[in-house]
């Protein structure tokens, strides 16, 4: 386990992200990462839940970086336990495999998926992390398609569906897609917060509260 002294060496403004990962190459250059780079800081990293779940609560990071293959008590259960002891803490689960049975026991957790490979690299852990820590929840677009297959009725698109506006029926599209909400402000040339004040009333006209359910809704159609 690697544990800084916060009191120490925190940084003033960073965004502070927790660490649990098995591997012990993996979590040293997931930490080093963070450390790298602006703005964010290591709190800690663990080899399994059993340790992590005794010390978050006293860290209290803003992000969490979940393996979910973990020796004992795997990721998921991880973050069930963590979504009680820290309601505020946002996770990204990391995960080399597309194993459906796994993706969809996450998919009631808030957070987002991350591929955990070597071809990681820092800009990409960097963005994935300060979006998630601003209320942003992004999905790989093989996790939205099967979202949608699993959830697809044969039913007439929803009344509420027909209420976006046609910038709305675009950002949508480009979530189904995987984008990250910064690709898709990139893109349509368009502010970061424009896009989240576009999602939040996306959700609010499909009675929707989370991307997973916004992008079912529109593809089902």
């Amino acid at each position: 386990m690697t544990l800084p002294s916060l009191e120490q060496t925190q940084r003033p403004g960073a965004i502070t992200v927790a660490v649990v990962e098995d591997n012990p190459g993996l979590r040293a250059s997931l930490t080093a990462m963070l450390n790298r780079a602006p703005g964010l800081q290591c709190a800690g990293a663990f080899p399994d839940a059993e340790q992590a779940l005794r010390a978050l609560p006293a860290l209290r990071p803003r992000v969490v970086l979940m393996d979910i293959q973990l020796p004992g008590m795997d990721g998921v259960r991880c973050v069930a336990q963590l979504a009680r002891d820290l309601p505020g803490t946002q996770v990204i689960m990391l995960t080399a495999f597309d194993n459906p049975d796994t993706i969809f026991r996450f998919a009631g957790c808030r957070g987002r998926r991350l591929s955990a490979s070597s071809r990681l690299r820092t800009a990409q852990l960097a963005a994935a992390v300060k979006e998630i820590a601003a209320g942003g929840a992004p999905m790989s677009s093989s996790i939205a398609r099967r979202v949608v297959q699993t959830f697809r009725k044969p039913a007439a698109p929803p009344a509420d569906d027909a209420a976006l506006s046609p910038r709305e029926h675009e950002i949508l599209d480009l979530l189904s897609r995987g984008l990250l909400l910064k690709e898709i402000g990139d893109q349509l040339r368009i502010s970061y917060w424009t896009v989240q004040t576009h999602i939040g009333r996306i959700y609010e006209k499909l009675h929707v509260h989370s991307r997973a359910q916004a992008v079912a809704k529109h593809l089902r159609g």
